[in-house]
């Protein structure tokens, strides 16, 4: 199941790695573990973020996606599904929408 990896991470301990030139190498490593379909980073509420695209085939699965960014970065992770066109098309829209009027 697609879902979509939220993360964010608090300045501390983030802005110490930064200064300690360890960030981006600890992030690398993470994604190269992860293999995400896509990985954003961006600000959300004022704090840096990681939005990543991963498929999550079992939900047994999700420490193994949202521990890198607990332990390495006292990080907030949410999880949502998420799908893409042709996934929505198959939903059946119309059907459900003629049962639920």
């Amino acid at each position: 199941m697609r879902m979509m990896l939220t993360a964010s991470l608090p300045n501390e301990p983030f802005n110490s790695l930064v200064r300690a030139g360890t960030a981006g190498a600890i992030l690398q490593e993470i994604l190269a573990q992860l293999k995400p379909e896509a990985a954003y980073f961006l600000e959300e509420h004022g704090t840096r973020c990681a939005v990543l695209i991963i498929d999550v085939a079992d939900q047994s699965r999700i420490p193994f996606f949202a521990e890198p960014f607990f332990l390495k970065f006292n990080a907030n992770c949410r999880f949502r599904i998420a799908m893409v066109a042709e996934d929505l098309a198959k939903a059946g829209l119309d059907a459900l929408g003629q049962r639920w009027k």
